[in-house]
């Protein structure tokens, strides 16, 4: 007879006091701030990963004489202009509370809420454009609407500098594929702690929570109040309805997985099959009904095939043929020149049913796409 074994996870900080595992990294953040002149960029979304790592940096630097907070933290956060609403609007508030906080407890801390340019905002692409809903082979808006103005301002930052170390609350439990990422980079470390980054010359990422799981930062959250005067219990409470059954069990029950799990990004986000956070908050709280119509858009957006809903013309008035195939426009890029067979300058009012490459009605203009 076999017995069902049972599965134990680890103990929360390796078996520590939190309180002593807190202490211990606030020192070596004290320690890397005072190590040189290189100034921070904390990455923050309002999400409970970044909200530590942001929080762990305050507490730090609140423990230093104001005559030592001489180097600038910048608190940089992203909107892509198509986040979740509730999210975007807590983040935007953290912002302004943080502005206020730092000048009143004389921190070094410095917030910039970050945009697209015009050209890269999800709707002038998707609309203006007519670009196709994001898929996995062509995810054209992270790099448009997140990464960018993100990198533009850390360049900028590490061009006035020198360098710039970014403070990041990345976690290896977070995926498979973030632990490879951050395991790779940390075989690169010029420092302690200190990984350089992948594609930003002269940036080096520090991320000081990397090893902590979902539950351990949801306890520092719970049992810390926030530094600049948001409460932690709020953003677990928006965790909460992002949540399908409305529960965080947290550390009552240590089998159980936290709602931290929740994912909650961009609204018109394609890349997954449903947004399940977006449903679940406007399930959990009648007061969120109001964002019920953006589902519906998300969805509709959300065509695994839109040719039939486009025009055969594009945007430079021309038709173009691959692999024996009308390709649909609208599209503001010229044809590539492997499998391209032939495009069709017409006149207005000129729209060809049967395309052929031996086509010399007066009406429409061949020209070769090579």
């Amino acid at each position: 007879m076999f017995l069902p074994l049972e599965v134990l996870k680890p103990k929360p900080f390796g078996g520590r006091a939190m309180d002593e595992a807190i202490q211990e990294l606030l020192s070596e953040i004290r320690e890397l701030y005072l190590a040189d002149g290189i100034p921070w960029c904390v990455g923050y979304s309002g999400g409970k990963d970044s909200t530590l790592t942001l929080q762990l940096v305050w507490m730090a630097l609140a423990g230093l004489p104001v005559e030592q907070r001489t180097k600038l933290v910048y608190v940089i956060s992203t909107d892509t202009l198509v986040e979740n609403p509730v999210v975007a609007a807590w983040a935007n508030r953290s912002l302004e509370a943080m502005r206020t906080a730092a000048a009143t407890q004389q921190m070094p801390i410095e917030p910039h809420r970050l945009t697209p340019e015009l050209e890269d905002t999800f709707w002038v692409n998707l609309i203006g454009r007519g670009y196709a809903a994001p898929r996995p082979k062509f995810r054209w808006c992270t790099e448009r609407v997140k990464i960018r103005p993100s990198n533009k301002f850390i360049l900028n930052v590490a061009s006035q500098h020198g360098q710039v170390i970014l403070v990041l609350g990345i976690r290896k439990a977070e995926s498979t594929t973030r632990r490879r990422t951050m395991e790779r980079h940390e075989k690169g470390r010029v420092r302690d702690r200190l990984s350089p980054h992948g594609s930003l010359p002269g940036s080096l990422v520090y991320s000081p929570v990397e090893a902590w799981t979902t539950d351990e930062v949801w306890m520092a959250l719970m049992q810390y109040p926030n530094s600049w005067g948001f409460s932690n219990h709020d953003l677990l409470a928006m965790y909460r309805g992002a949540s399908e059954d409305s529960e965080c069990p947290l550390v009552v029950d240590t089998s159980t997985p936290s709602c931290g799990d929740s994912r909650m990004g961009c609204w018109t986000c394609t890349m997954v099959e449903q947004d399940k956070s977006l449903k679940a908050m406007v399930t959990n709280d009648e007061e969120l009904e109001w964002m019920r119509p953006l589902l519906a858009l998300r969805d509709a957006l959300d065509i695994e095939d839109d040719r039939h809903l486009r025009d055969f013309r594009r945007m430079n008035g021309t038709l173009m043929i691959h692999r024996d195939r009308l390709v649909h426009g609208p599209t503001p890029r010229p044809p590539a020149k492997t499998g391209c067979v032939a495009s069709w300058r017409h006149r207005p009012g000129f729209a060809p049913t049967a395309p052929s490459t031996s086509a010399t009605s007066p009406s429409s203009r061949l020209t070769s796409c090579t």
